[in-house]
């Protein structure tokens, strides 16, 4: 497989991204795509990083609920060279980090993989496929953290 074109959009004032890390770890993800229903389709891959106020917009207008939410997925397409667009909420990364005393870095880097993993066909709407999800979430987890989890701060 080639190497997949990330497209970041970092939307959240005083996040830093640290693209090469994220690169590696999506790669890391990529080259194990077999142990994740053949992973996330072949494409550029565009992530946006927002506020609660701005994902919970797009919430409102592509889902037509306009409560806040932790990642947002869209699908691609492979006609264009397009895998889809993950968007996830910093604000909500970091209030649950700190609720729950977890490492910033590691809850929006899950929410990165989440979105990565509804992308390769996996859901979470009832509670058998949500299982599902969470096991493979921790396959990816114990993955990334061969390369490290990308140290996003803010």
């Amino acid at each position: 497989m080639d190497p997949r074109t990330l497209a970041i959009a970092n939307r959240y004032p005083r996040l830093r991204v640290p693209r090469r890390e994220l690169t590696r770890a999506l790669a890391i993800l990529d080259r194990h795509a077999a142990r994740f229903r053949g992973g996330c389709p072949p494409g550029e891959l565009s992530l946006v990083f927002l506020t609660d106020t701005a994902l919970a917009r797009l919430h409102a207008d592509f889902l037509a609920d306009p409560t806040t939410t932790d990642v947002i997925t869209f699908e691609g397409d492979a006609a264009v060279g397009l895998a889809g667009e993950v968007c996830v909420s910093v604000d909500t990364a970091a209030r649950y980090a700190r609720a729950h005393r977890r490492d910033f870095a590691t809850e929006l880097t899950l929410y990165v993989v989440h979105g990565w993993l509804h992308l390769a066909g996996y859901d979470d709407l009832e509670p058998v496929k949500k299982r599902a999800m969470r096991r493979a979430e921790a396959r990816a987890l114990q993955l990334i953290a061969t390369v490290g989890v990308p140290p996003f701060h803010i």
